[in-house]
């Protein structure tokens, strides 16, 4: 939120400086980003009168002005901006003066010079050229009462210094100057001075009729009718100048007080051009089917989850949004309908971000804006409209059907002082509610607090100590170290870190990746299991249309973040994630955490595509990382102890026939292997894609060490390769070998599978499988007679499960 220091002290004029004041407000918890002049350093600019002005004989865009500084005779100066008019008071800068230039050490300097040949001398200035804003569409014009010759700067103050101040969102009660006035009078003692709001001479009898349909959208609707007004009437220079200086630029009259009186108080409000509505008004929400064309030029189609005002014929406005295009007004407007609502923030919230804008309006409306005050905030928009603009106001018509209630806060003294870590007396946390607005009794122990209309964050006790804090001073509270008894907790030893799973990945050439939890409907639907992917977790209030659903598998995101790559020509990717996954469950219970009904297990995700190793020198060719690598990838991350089995298995996202579910230690944990073609070509993939996904519970759970005996003894080495059925997988047939194995049998690998496509010697119904079998006994040397029995046991449990055979 941006505003002058100028406009804050009309309200709280504490005896502090600009930087002393920056340094209150952030010790207050409104943080302070910036504090920047209202204009850049400049001189030589005067109050100057466009006495007459002629068409410049040598050019069709410049006249010639004669401009009266109020000493000496009328200087003669070329211009070519399009509003220049005989009787305008503009900012004229004189021969010798230097304007805001590329730097700051490097001012334009105005010299005497021909245009044209006609001699200018001196220049009519814009809001830009003065550094005000950014605005050079014509000359910035003076009010009619400034002085001639008077210093613009001194004028316009703009030795003006424009804070910018970063509020957290709880903090919709300082969305404005007043607002922030509030907080200052609270933290430094200085008088505030609230604004008096005068009722409006009522001339009229006329009321536009107003129906509230829909009372949790709506619990407050002010407003009024006004006829007569000149809307082409000139904003205040003292306003356009506010406006300005808080970042908004000047429109029109109408326009400009309703934002005036925002950023003034706080209160949003709307002006409808009173002759394009048909009949009455109802406030309801919409209806699905319903369009409306915007203020901003788009048209966005309503459902009954957006409040709307409506009138006999069609929708006027998004409620608490933006207004419609058809009851704006125009400087052709003489009759309004001035509104001033208040909405309930949890029927604004996430509207805007449902057509993909925001609104100073949905802001301040989605965080909580004063209910109590729509009448008296109408009353000052009215002032200034009649003022300005003329006409005459009807009376006031005020509907209350749901005003929120205001519940009591209870906080303990002692708990305040704990949390704190601070003893504060009692006397000055009943002088920091006072100064804050608070209604309250001290009781014994404590104090219980009745919060204002304008504080929506004030629900608990933890809120009023916060309060406590900030109007203390955060500061002031002494930075001591801990006063509890230290004490070193062992490392389980049944269990490893996350951070040492993620670190055995990234030394495989892994790159850690963190993706939102939120993710696109469409990946569910292409990358999750039928389960979920038939039910999933919807947000009520997503910030984004393709972040609607709570993702049920980390895949979708790992696909993304490879596409990402690729598009910009990453030869080799190989990314990991580990994070929630988030499923339906109706045993879950809740936790500090966890919703009931959901569970959210710790996942480990990763995706690897290109070339199985970096370039290098001692790799020629380099080949396609596949299956097998990321297979190995996932087994070295296993605990020692584990017992993996790959099993063949269909998953959606996954190849049909290169596709496996993992199994550790008898338990279904994950998934593995080649990204499905279809989501190849869909996802616009150049590359096959490798992908695991497992619970990171299986990665952390480890048995504990168990002592065993190292043999002295070498070990026998026999190779027997196996005919067997091509149905028959690998691991079927480790599973015989090992329950076959004598004691003796420290291990079995497979070292080759050998099929027909790689040359003769076996029919299409079979395969090859060459098995190494490792005997090493820890009491004495094997024998070879000992071994082919060993060998020979293997042999007949392979024939007889399997009904393989020995091949020679």
């Amino acid at each position: 939120m941006r505003f002058s220091e100028s406009w804050l002290r009309t309200f709280v004029n504490p005896a502090l400086t600009t930087e002393e004041l920056a340094h209150a407000l952030t010790m207050g918890g409104l943080e302070v980003e910036s504090l920047t002049p209202a204009a850049p350093p400049f001189k030589g600019i005067v109050v100057g009168q466009i006495i007459s002005f002629g068409k410049h004989p040598n050019a069709d865009r410049l006249n010639v002005c004669q401009v009266d500084i109020g000493s000496g005779p009328a200087l003669n100066i070329v211009c070519g901006a399009p509003n220049v008019a005989a009787g305008m008071k503009v900012p004229c800068a004189i021969v010798g003066a230097e304007l805001p230039g590329e730097t700051a050490d490097k001012p334009f300097v105005i010299k005497q010079a021909k245009m044209r040949g006609v001699e200018s001398q001196g220049m009519l200035c814009s809001a830009r050229e003065l550094g005000m804003s950014d605005d050079h569409t014509g000359l910035l014009p003076l009010a009619a009462d400034a002085p001639l010759g008077q210093n613009v700067r001194e004028l316009l103050k703009l030795d003006d210094t424009v804070f910018e101040v970063k509020l957290t969102p709880n903090k919709a009660d300082a969305l404005s100057v007043f607002g922030v006035a509030r907080e200052v009078a609270a933290m430094t003692g200085a008088a505030l001075t609230s604004p008096i709001f005068v009722p409006a001479a009522v001339k009229l009898a006329d009321k536009l009729p107003v129906k509230i349909s829909a009372t949790n959208l709506c619990g407050r609707f002010s407003g009024r009718v006004i006829r007569g007004l000149n809307a082409r009437a000139a904003t205040p220079v003292w306003m356009v100048e506010r406006l300005e200086k808080s970042g908004q630029r000047s429109i029109s009259a109408l326009v400009d007080i309703s934002n005036y009186v925002m950023f003034e108080l706080g209160r949003p409000s709307h002006v409808f051009d009173l002759d394009k509505i048909h009949g009455g008004l109802e406030v309801r929400w919409g209806r699905p089917g319903e369009q409306l064309k915007l203020l901003n030029g788009n048209t966005v189609a309503v459902d009954a989850w957006v409040g709307v005002i409506a009138d006999e014929k069609e929708i006027e406005s998004l409620a608490g949004i933006m207004g419609g295009d058809s009851t704006a007004v125009s400087l052709d407007t003489s009759n309004i309908y001035l509104e001033a609502a208040f909405w309930w923030p949890e029927a604004i919230a996430g509207r805007g971000r449902k057509y993909n804008f925001s609104t100073d309006a949905g802001h301040r409306f989605e965080r909580g804006v004063d209910f109590a005050t729509t009448v008296d905030h109408l009353e000052r928009i009215t002032q200034l409209i009649l003022e300005i603009c003329g006409g005459e106001a009807g009376p006031v018509d005020d509907q209350a059907p749901n005003l929120p209630q205001r519940l009591p806060v209870h906080m303990r003294t002692a708990r305040c002082h704990k949390v704190l870590g601070r003893l504060i007396p009692e006397s000055e946390i009943g002088q920091i509610f006072q100064r804050l607005g608070f209604a309250f009794v001290q009781e014994r122990g404590g104090f219980t607090v009745t919060p204002p209309s304008f504080r929506f964050d004030l629900e608990i006790e933890e809120d009023l100590i916060e309060e406590v804090a900030r109007i203390h001073g955060f500061d002031k509270i002494e930075i001591k170290p801990p006063v509890a008894a230290a004490a070193m907790f062992g490392t389980p030893e049944a269990r490893r870190s996350v951070l040492s799973v993620k670190e055995a990945l990234a030394a495989r050439d892994y790159q850690e990746v963190v993706n939102m939890s939120f993710v696109d409907d469409a990946w569910e639907r292409d990358f999750a299991q039928s389960a979920h992917a038939a039910q999933p977790i919807r947000l009520l209030n997503p910030i984004a249309s393709q972040m609607g659903v709570m993702r049920s598998t980390l895949l979708g995101s790992l696909v993304a973040n490879v596409k990402y790559n690729l598009n910009r020509k990453a030869a080799r990717v190989r990314v990991f994630e580990a994070g929630k996954v988030f499923f339906r469950d109706s045993t879950a219970k809740a936790d500090g955490i966890a919703l009931a009904g959901y569970r959210q297990p710790l996942f480990l995700g990763a995706a690897a595509c290109g070339p199985a190793e970096a370039e290098q020198w001692g790799i020629k060719p380099l080949r396609p990382v596949d299956f097998f690598d990321v297979k190995s990838d996932l087994e070295s991350l296993l605990p020692p102890n584990a017992e993996a089995v790959f099993v063949r298995a269909a998953h959606p996202a996954l190849h049909p026939g290169r596709a496996a579910q993992v199994l550790v230690n008898g338990l279904a944990c994950g998934w593995i292997g080649e990204l499905h073609p279809k989501w190849l070509q869909s996802y616009d993939l150049p590359q096959p894609v490798m992908l695991f996904e497992i619970d990171m519970a299986a990665l952390t759970a480890r048995g504990l060490p168990q002592i065993g005996e190292v043999s002295k003894f070498p070990p026998v080495i026999r190779d027997a390769a196996f005919l067997v059925p091509a149905r028959i997988s690998a691991q079927a047939a480790l599973d015989v070998l090992f329950a076959a194995a004598e004691p003796c049998v420290a291990s079995i690998d497979l070292f080759d599978d050998y099929r027909l496509q790689r040359g003769a010697g076996v029919t299409v119904s079979e395969k090859s499988l060459a098995f190494r079998v490792l005997m090493q006994d820890t009491q004495t040397t094997l024998t070879d007679e000992q071994a082919d029995q060993v060998m020979q046991k293997l042999v007949i449990a392979m024939h007889e499960k399997l009904g393989a055979q020995l091949r020679r």
